[in-house]
């Protein structure tokens, strides 16, 4: 029992001399080299102050940028609406203006033919009155009718004034006859000029009612451009921020990086100044001692797939699509395909002639080699355990559609996702979007 206790403490001591001679072969390079920069805690702090301000200032540009979209749409719809009211102004107008024209036009018609049947009545007076005129003074002097008043005897003369007196009462008939049309005519020259003037009055109308509708359409125009400037500017001042903000997380990360180097470095020292403290106390024990055959080294550590590491190719997977064009229908495992019609907006974009994914593709692709998805973002949400949003982490989904399931993310941490929008649009790292986001982020890794 002493023999083998001996045995059981000489072979430590052995490995340690081993250690010893490699450590001295090894020379100055095996030394821990000098310590890396060590930020200070305030300096972490502050960058991490820095990083949240500028996150919670996106988070407010972006509240500012939904409702200024959201004011934009609405402007958009009233303008439309308000060009379809100037249209049908300016199709008033010309209806009233047209029947205006037609008003005139049979005004002056009416005018003519009363100014024309005056003209009947005067001249036929006239003659009349000439006839008789003319008959009484001058005796037989009558025109056509000398024949029967040439004889100068009473019975002639009575003949003659009976004559006279039929072609005088004829003439008078036809006069009264005249008369009564030039009413008839004066009455429908007076309805043409008052249809006139309703005619006009109607125009009028229609000129300021266009008037107005086109004055409505500049202003609704003018407030949907001012509303687009400004949707363009908290577009910009988003970007700003959104670049600041990254460049905040990467100085937090660059300094907690630092600190965790630093951190490394003390525990590497401090094993180092044990191994030397370790080595100085057996060399000056086992100053005497004759080291035996045998060669140990510690073994290497297992080296296994860990859960951060799948993440981690989930997530390259992902990345490594940035910029493919969104196609509905379209990615699988082995990458983007070509998108499907689907009757209506996806159709108007030319999907089905792009090679590229969809949402629910690109998770498809992205979870290759982790799990089979079904190309569904609905049977997806449920393909994995649900967590609640508070506690997402990398790698995990995201889901939109509290009415339905209609779109599916993959969350990177410090609030970004990547994702595959819409048609029209490429696969894109951006902000996660909480409105209309799900309760729950399905994990599928960990």
């Amino acid at each position: 029992m002493g023999d083998l206790g001996w045995k059981a403490r000489r072979w430590p001591v052995i490995g340690a001399l081993a250690l010893v001679v490699v450590s001295l072969a090894a020379g100055p390079a095996a030394a821990v080299p000098p310590p890396p920069p060590n930020p200070s805690d305030s300096e972490i702090s502050s960058s991490r102050q820095d990083a949240d301000s500028k996150a919670g200032e996106v988070g407010q540009l972006t509240n500012r940028l939904a409702e200024a979209e959201s004011r934009l749409d609405e402007l958009q719809s009233t303008v439309e609406l308000r060009m379809e009211e100037a249209n049908k102004a300016l199709v008033d107008l010309q209806t009233a203006q047209d029947a205006a024209d037609q008003a005139q036009r049979d005004a002056d018609a009416a005018a003519r033919e009363a100014d024309a049947a005056q003209a009947q009545i005067d001249t036929a007076r006239a003659n009349l009155d000439q006839f008789i005129s003319s008959s009484y003074q001058q005796g037989s002097t009558m025109g056509s009718l000398s024949a029967y008043l040439g004889a100068t005897s009473p019975k002639d003369l009575l003949s003659r004034a009976q004559l006279l007196e039929a072609v005088s009462g004829s003439q008078l008939n036809a006069l009264e006859m005249m008369q009564q049309a030039q009413t008839d005519k004066s009455n429908k020259d007076a309805a043409a000029r008052q249809a006139l003037q309703l005619a006009q009055q109607a125009q009028d109308q229609a000129t300021q009612a266009k008037v107005a509708a086109d004055g409505a359409r500049a202003a609704a125009v003018s407030a949907q451009q001012s509303q687009a400037a400004q949707t363009a500017q908290l577009q910009a001042d988003k970007t700003t921020v959104e670049q600041q903000l990254y460049e905040a997380q990467q100085r937090v990360s660059g300094l907690q990086g630092q600190r965790q180097r630093y951190e490394d470095w003390v525990a590497q020292k401090q094993r180092e100044d044990e191994l030397q403290a370790q080595q100085a106390a057996l060399a000056s024990s086992n100053s005497s001692s004759s080291g035996g055959g045998g060669n140990s080294r510690p073994s290497a550590p297992a080296t296994s797939g860990s859960s951060s590491s799948t993440v981690e190719r989930v997530v390259a997977r992902a990345m490594s699509q940035l910029g493919m064009p969104y196609a509905w229908g379209g990615g699988n495992a082995s990458g983007p395909t070509r998108g499907i019609r689907d009757g209506g907006v996806a159709d108007s974009y030319g999907d089905y002639r792009k090679i590229g994914f969809d949402c629910s593709g690109l998770m498809i692709y992205a979870f290759a080699g982790v799990k089979s998805l079904p190309h569904y973002s609905g049977y997806q949400y449920t393909s994995g355990r649900r967590v609640p949003l508070a506690q997402m982490r990398r790698g995990d989904m995201l889901f939109w559609g509290r009415s339905g399931i209609h779109h599916v993310a993959l969350y990177l941490g410090n609030g970004m996702m990547i994702e595959a929008p819409q048609s029209g649009m490429v696969v894109r790292v951006t902000r996660v979007r909480y409105g209309d986001i799900m309760p729950f982020a399905t994990r599928l890794v960990g």
